[in-house]
């Protein structure tokens, strides 16, 4: 959906549908009250008889008169005048797009913009809008037939201006927040695709499309012999158990000069793990799909970059395979040496992330980064400690991971830094390694970020766990897009 800047006098307005805010307690808007004399006093009459409550995320659709250049006016609460909230605003936007997105129009206005949210200015609004009106008309259909939903018709969301702003400057935030609206679709749909189509051999020939598709992004996929000829004997170990060969996905934007360093961003793409030989209980292993979130997060974020051209240099590096048992499969026990020379005990063959992560990360230091990124779905014992909300963050950087809580914050894709001590990393102890691939089951989520911390000593390194974050389980089940957000922000605060 296209999202422009509108301006023009609220009771002259030509629209198929006009939403508008109106509150439980407090005086409404001027914008609201113009319109409510234009029209004999409608609002207020359905404001008066309950019809309309003005709770946040209420909504009532009223028709208008015929010959009336607005044809229908929808009517969203946002709670008590001067104390919207963040979640309110974008409760109310969800609630707007959700209750007329099955109508056959075409064209909407919305003048939400025009309340004032605490502490948020214009530009936010207009991101937050944007993103979850674009949230909300997200669906699924690629491997849907008959039960496919019905496509939404909606293409323009004119945006009303509030009196005094300047709208090619809603124009510009409205244009960056639909390319990171696009980063966090593609996101979603690569991690919702199932196995049998989203291989790694998929997602390799997807980044080349991408980079067919966009001129700044240069696409290079290493298939296993080349991995083989590196050295990175842990990553391939994984794809071991799989008929389905590893790919390392690289794709750099290079949008600034060349002497500047870039951002790396490695992204894990196990596109399906069933735990290999420590094999997953069968209850919920169909979500096993979504193991590859943080590679889809890295080729949404890649896309936002070149769809802006923005002006500075990022890599997305995409280490993928499956994860499956089978004759060939790795062992508990097993050891094997990774790219860095580093040999592992695999004492889980289920905590598989982390190896094709080490190599990955190891392959990075090519690039002489400046910072580099991991994003993975790499343990439950994040989603214990932190839940569905927060992302898990660790680093070898504070001034990094600030950066990355302050995106987070801006975005509202939330992190939250765990420790990085020495004093757990002699759980990685093994009498027959360098380290074994498990710490144990205390402190899971930071041992795990230990064991890649190895790996990432010559250079700035952060580190998201999104096992918990990137996709929602049970009756709205897919994926969530996260941190493209969060990563977008951050990229966009450096440039």
């Amino acid at each position: 959906m296209q999202f422009v800047s509108k301006t023009g006098q609220i009771d002259k307005l030509s629209t198929p549908c006009l939403i508008l805010p109106v509150f439980s307690k407090g005086q409404q808007l001027d914008v609201t009250t113009r319109f409510d004399q234009a029209h004999n006093g409608q609002i207020t009459t359905v404001l008066k008889q309950g019809d309309a409550s003005g709770k946040v995320g209420n909504t009532l659709l009223l028709q208008m008169p015929a010959g009336n250049k607005t044809k229908r006016v929808l009517l969203v609460g946002l709670g008590e005048q001067g104390k919207t909230t963040e979640s309110d605003f974008n409760n109310a936007v969800q609630a707007s797009i959700n209750a007329i997105k099955h109508l056959p129009i075409k064209t909407i206005c919305s003048a939400l913009l025009t309340v004032e949210v605490t502490d948020k200015d214009i530009d936010w609004k207009v991101r937050q809008l944007v993103l979850t009106s674009r949230e909300a008309l997200y669906q699924y259909t690629e491997t849907l037939t008959t039960a496919a939903p019905d496509a939404h018709s909606l293409e323009k969301c004119q945006l009303l201006a509030p009196s005094g702003r300047a709208t090619q400057a809603i124009n510009e935030a409205a244009n960056i927040a639909s390319s990171i609206a696009n980063g966090v679709d593609r996101a979603k749909e690569l991690a919702n695709l199932p196995g049998n189509i989203c291989t790694p051999t998929y997602l390799a020939d997807t980044a080349k499309t991408l980079g067919k598709q966009h001129t700044s992004l240069k696409v290079t996929v290493l298939d296993e012999a080349k991995m083989e000829k590196l050295g990175m004997g842990s990553l391939l170990s994984v794809s071991r158990g799989s008929r389905e060969p590893a790919k390392l996905i690289t794709i750099e934007h290079a949008g600034g000069p060349k002497s500047q360093k870039p951002i790396v961003i490695v992204g894990k793409g196990l596109t399906f793990d069933a735990g290999g030989i420590s094999i997953k209980p069968s209850s919920g292993m169909d979500e096993m799909k979504y193991d590859m979130c943080g590679g889809a997060s890295v080729f949404g974020v890649m896309q936002m970059c070149a769809e802006l051209n923005l002006p500075i240099n990022v890599i997305g590096v995409v280490p993928s395979s499956e994860n499956l048992p089978d004759g060939d499969a790795n062992k508990p026990g097993d050891i094997v040496t990774s790219m860095a020379g580093l040999t592992i005990e695999i004492l889980n063959t289920d905590a598989e992330g982390r190896l094709i992560l080490c190599d990955a990360l190891t392959y990075s230091a090519k690039f002489k980064p400046d910072v580099v990124i991991d994003v993975a779905t790499l343990t439950g014992a994040c989603v214990v400690a932190l839940g569905k909300h927060a992302t898990g963050l660790m680093a070898n950087n504070d001034e990094l991971a600030n950066e990355l809580l302050g995106a987070g914050l801006k975005a509202g894709d939330k992190a939250w830094q765990l420790p990085l001590w020495d004093e757990y990393k002699p759980q990685l102890k093994s009498n027959f390694a360098d380290l074994a691939n498990i710490g144990g089951p205390a402190g899971g989520t930071i041992t795990a970020a230990c064991f890649l911390s190895r790996f990432t000593e010559d250079y700035k390194w952060a580190h998201l766990d999104i096992a918990g974050t990137a996709w929602k389980t049970g009756a709205e089940k897919g994926a969530t897009g996260r941190p493209v957000h969060m990563l977008s922000q951050f990229i966009l605060d450096r440039c």
